[in-house]
């Protein structure tokens, strides 16, 4: 074993991490939690505060946009949660949420349903349209 050379790697690593140091770390972009007929209903009613489940297809060219689009609303509210179903595969969710087009966007609340989110596909647009929704009470779930 070359002990100069792992020498070398410990100071090279030492110097970068020294550097770094200097500059303000950023967090990973968040990215969308995928669901599952499986598991849909069990993690949304576990999860606390504001959940989009949002009904997607890779074909989309509109679901491309939005998933592009989520990362920066999850940037300005951190605690929000966003679930990604693939509709074609999780048919069962797609005919239980009368998904008709996509992308379609579902608001819920501590785990009970709100309403199905109409908004640009911005982030300032979805986050005012989230808090609308909210403001008023939940509804049965289709």
């Amino acid at each position: 074993m070359n002990h100069n050379r792992c020498r070398g790697d410990l100071t090279s690593y030492l110097l970068w991490q020294s550097i770094m140091s200097h500059f303000p770390s950023q967090a990973p972009p968040r990215t969308l939690s995928a669901l599952s007929q499986f598991d849909f209903h069990t993690r949304i009613a576990e999860t606390t505060g504001v959940a989009l489940t949002v009904f997607t297809s890779v074909d989309c060219g509109a679901c491309r946009h939005l998933r592009q689009v989520l990362p920066a609303v999850l940037r300005l509210r951190p605690e929000w949660q966003v679930f990604e179903i693939d509709a074609q595969r999780e048919a069962g969710l797609t005919n239980e949420f009368e998904v008709f087009h996509l992308p379609s966007v579902f608001v819920f609340y501590d785990g009970q349903y709100h309403c199905p989110l109409g908004a640009e596909s911005r982030p300032s647009a979805i986050i005012d349209a989230v808090h609308t929704a909210l403001q008023r009470p939940a509804q049965e779930a289709p």
